[in-house]
């Protein structure tokens, strides 16, 4: 009795997975089916794409050539994906679309409302197609719609994580930009701040200052703070932090422009004010500066 018990489960678990089989087959046969009929009507599909992408004033920013050239190679991508169930060359091709139309100034709902459009373009047709038949539409669209949807989201993702890409690099180089450390003669750099400055801007400081001494071979730092209207005590105790890691590195840094706000955050966190060589003004803080060098301005008679 016990081995026809175990024989009676060995059974029923194979026809389990016995099942399974069929309906994955099932699925297969369905997708090909439906990239048989995508690539048999490319043409005509294509071309009622872009003439909604069009109506729906998407990707406005592109001729009427850039878009039909693109919407080429996604539906291609797109048809590829369904085919295969691998996403990879589509990633490769959102990223690689994404890097061109980003600096075009298109915007990422466009993306995604394009994608959608195919979506809609392609359903429509099964729907023409299948009209007749409802049993075997559902079927399609049941294997359909999981793919498309991963399509969409592959494609929307993409393009976000290039767009975020771009904007990061656009805020580094507007930081970099907005801090240049200035070689004013040799061994003297100076370093204007102006605007706000956050911790994440108040680290790319030191970093930039810090690499300057070191490429010039620095004996003495300016930062002038003039055009800082305000510091909060993270970014105080961080600016008397690059003053010591620029002494570790054999320069003297000169303060200059402290206005009062900023000094009474400096008195409050309680900063040692001996550690720091302050001047009221830029002029002061070169003058200063430049006795340290050993320069001497003399006025020509």
């Amino acid at each position: 009795m016990a081995k026809k018990e175990n024989r009676t489960g060995d059974t029923a678990s194979h026809v389990g997975f016995a099942g399974e089989h069929p309906r994955l087959e099932a699925t297969s046969e369905l997708l090909r089916e439906l990239v048989s009929h995508l690539r048999q009507n490319r043409t005509q599909l294509r071309e009622e794409w872009v003439r909604r992408i069009t109506e729906a004033r998407l990707l406005t920013a592109m001729s009427q050539e850039e878009i039909f050239a693109e919407a080429t190679s996604v539906y291609d991508s797109y048809v590829e994906a369904l085919e295969t169930g691998t996403f990879e060359a589509l990633q490769s091709y959102a990223r690689n679309l994404s890097e061109r139309i980003i600096p075009r100034g298109v915007e990422t709902h466009e993306v995604v409302g394009i994608v959608l459009l195919l979506r809609d373009v392609l359903a429509r047709s099964l729907f023409a197609k299948y009209q007749t038949d409802f049993e075997k539409l559902n079927r399609i669209l049941d294997a359909y719609e999981p793919a498309a949807n991963r399509i969409a989201n592959t494609v929307a993702v993409g393009f976000v994580q290039e767009r975020e890409r771009v904007i990061r690099q656009q805020q580094e180089a507007i930081r970099e930009l907005s801090t240049p450390v200035l070689q004013v003669r040799e061994r003297l750099l100076i370093l204007p701040i102006i605007g706000v400055i956050d911790p994440q801007r108040a680290r790319q400081l030191t970093e930039q200052l810090l690499r300057g001494i070191r490429t010039n071979r620095a004996k003495v730092v300016v930062i002038d703070i003039t055009g800082v209207a305000a510091m909060d005590a993270t970014v105080a105790n961080h600016l008397v932090q690059t003053v010591e890691a620029s002494r570790l590195l054999g320069a003297t840094v000169i303060v200059t422009g402290l206005s009062p706000e900023i000094a009474q955050t400096l008195v409050t966190i309680g900063v040692e004010l001996g550690k720091m060589n302050t001047v009221g003004d830029l002029q002061g803080g070169i003058e200063q500066a430049e006795r340290l060098l050993g320069y001497k301005v003399v006025p020509i008679s």
